[in-house]
Formats: structure tokens, sequence, C-alpha cells
């Protein structure tokens, strides 16, 4: 297991060093972080602690994917959340919550039927997802629908989770990000009906530009969802893949960049940029995968 420091007081003396990454009303840095292992199940363990480490600017550590299975258990990827594989990893990302960065569990993704179950019986498996996030502290939730749900469906369990957790809780959804402009989408209900009833209890959409449904080689995508003036720049976080193996629609880093840097010029509160996944993230990749939020943190500065 490859070892990102060697010593508890090494560990204490870099967290002192790093500067804490302030959550911000916009411009935010985002790192989803899936692959807790490289090279399968019994490979090296991959810390997010370089994210702080090496003052990348982070922001946001989007934890996934939480699943709410039939059986009525709960499972992170493919273990449940107390599993002794994911017992360091909690650990790490409370030192990150603790200096400064939101920590929040991404719920769903590709892997059907959390949706499904929530919508069948609500009183059944929306109490566990409220366990985890309590169990684990998470600072929010990120809603990333890529199976059928209702409008009313979607709308109840945003109510309820504002109501339990309050409005310091962090609310994201992850649309594919044609579905911000009236196009594709593979959510069910639609977001822009969800934003003129819910905007308000939304903290951003972390939209998918990438795997066909929008790219971000330049900013035609991104202005085509402000262009319809109902969801504001800040609420829309533009979605990359960091690494071309994940999916179709990878930009290189310096186009990204350059993207990046115009709409940060024509949109002042432009909500900032996250990348799906962490682990192998170029420039760096599975050696140093921090590099890409470090440079697009500068790229939005």
């Amino acid at each position: 297991m490859r070892k990102l420091l060697t010593a508890a007081g090494t560990l204490v003396l870099l967290l002192s060093l790093a500067t804490p990454a302030q959550a911000a009303p916009h411009k935010r840095t985002v790192v989803y972080y899936q692959t807790q292992y490289s090279n399968g199940a019994t490979g090296d363990y991959v810390s997010p602690l370089p994210l702080l480490t090496n003052n990348t600017g982070v922001t946001d550590v989007i934890v996934a994917a939480i699943h709410l299975n039939a059986d009525k258990t709960v499972h992170l990827n493919d273990h449940p959340p107390s599993h002794e594989r994911y017992t360091r990893m909690w650990q790490d990302l409370k030192s990150m919550r603790d200096r400064g960065v939101n920590v929040i569990g991404m719920v769903g993704g590709a892997a059907q039927g959390t949706y499904a179950n929530l919508e069948r019986d609500f009183a059944t498996f929306y109490p566990l997802l409220k366990n985890v996030i309590t169990t684990y502290g998470l600072n929010g939730v990120d809603l990333d629908v890529e199976e059928k749900m209702s409008q009313a469906g979607i709308t109840k369990l945003i109510d309820a989770l504002r109501k339990d957790f309050g409005s310091g809780f962090l609310i994201t959804l992850a649309p594919v990000a044609s579905a911000l402009h009236g196009g594709g989408n593979i959510s069910g209900f639609n977001y822009e009906t969800l934003y003129r009833e819910r905007g308000s209890q939304i903290n951003w959409f972390n939209a998918q530009f990438y795997c066909g449904w929008g790219s971000m080689a330049d900013t035609a995508g991104y202005d085509r969802i402000i262009g319809r003036k109902l969801i504001p720049p800040a609420k829309v976080v533009a979605g990359v893949i960091t690494n071309p193996a994940s999916c179709g629609g990878y930009v290189e880093l310096d186009k990204l960049k350059s993207t990046i840097k115009q709409l940060t010029q024509k949109y002042p509160t432009f909500g900032g940029v996250d990348g799906w996944e962490y682990f192998n993230s170029n420039p760096g990749g599975t050696a140093r995968p921090w590099e890409w939020a470090k440079e697009i943190t500068s790229a939005m500065r």
C-alpha cells in the first residue's frame, strides 16, 4: 500500500502548513472521489489529503457513491460505509472537513435503484440516507439521478433534506449539462421546473459536460445554460472528466484552462469546475492526482 506520510507527526506538520480552502459562493474547485483504492480492490489506498497539503484550493470533495439497496442495506460503492476498507478514508475526510473543505456524499449515479427505492418507499429508504449523513458528518449531498424519478419525488427528497439538516447543509444535483438548457436528460424530472420550484434550496448543479452531453472545449455549452436566464452562473459548476479513460469528451488541460479563463471573465460569479474523478487526474496521473485541482484553481484566479 502506498503511504502518503510516514509518521503521525509529519501529518500534523503538513496539515498545519496547508492553507484551508474556504467554501466560496462561486469559483468552486470540486473533486469527485470514488476510487479509494487504485489497481483494484486490494490495490493502493488513494488518500484525498494531498489536495490539502499541496494547497490546491479545493473547496469540495464529493465522496462517491452511496447506494440505497432494495434489501434495505446501504453501500458506498460495493461495501457498507462502515467497512474497514473505509476507516482511513473517513479519517482523512474528517481532517479535510476540519480544515474547511466541504465533504459531500454523492447519492446514486450510474448504478440503478437508489431513487426508484426512494420513490417506492420513502419512509423506509430516506432514514437510511439520513443515517449515513449523520454518522459520517457529511456537509451535504450530491443527488446524481441517472434513472427515472418523478418531479414530486425529487422535490420531496430536497424538502426532507433541507428540513432535517438546515440551511447550512449543501444540496447539489449532477444533471447532464444538456438537461439545464432543455435538451437531453436522464433523470426523468425537468430540471428547469425543479429550479423554478426549489431553486432557493439548491446550492448548485454539478453539470456533466462530457460523455456526449456537453463539452468544455469552448464556452458554448455553458453559455447556452446561462442564456436561458433562469439558473445563474454561481449555481452552475462545469463538470469535466480528468482523464480520457473515464469517458468520451475529454478536453486537454490547456484548452480547458482557456475555456475556464474565458468563463470567469464573462461571468464574474462563475460557479466553478468539478472533476470526475480524483485518483487518476491529469496532468499528474495516479502519482500526483492533486495537480488537476491546483491547475483549475489557478485558472479561475
